[in-house]
């Protein structure tokens, strides 16, 4: 089950488990779209995986398999995989 990280690893910005915005690498490292197209190319800085939609948990399963809390967030910003 994924955990629904709330949070861009670069920027920080909330995605809430319901958004469209949210892009994932097959380890859950979790991006914003907008870090994941422009600032990294459609690929994870930290695995050098593909960047894809993450899906959306559907409402009535939200209670009983909540998303993630924890918020991974690296200030120093993200670079790309090399």
């Amino acid at each position: 089950m994924l955990q629904l990280r709330p949070s861009c690893e670069c920027c920080d910005v909330s995605l809430p488990p319901e958004t469209t915005n949210a892009r994932i690498c097959s380890f859950e490292c979790t991006f914003c779209e907008s870090c994941a197209s422009a600032g990294l190319g459609g690929v994870c800085p930290n695995c050098g995986g593909e960047l894809v939609r993450r899906p959306i948990r559907p409402l009535g399963k939200l209670a009983k398999f909540p998303p993630s809390t924890e918020r991974v967030f690296k200030p120093q910003g993200c670079a790309t995989s090399s």
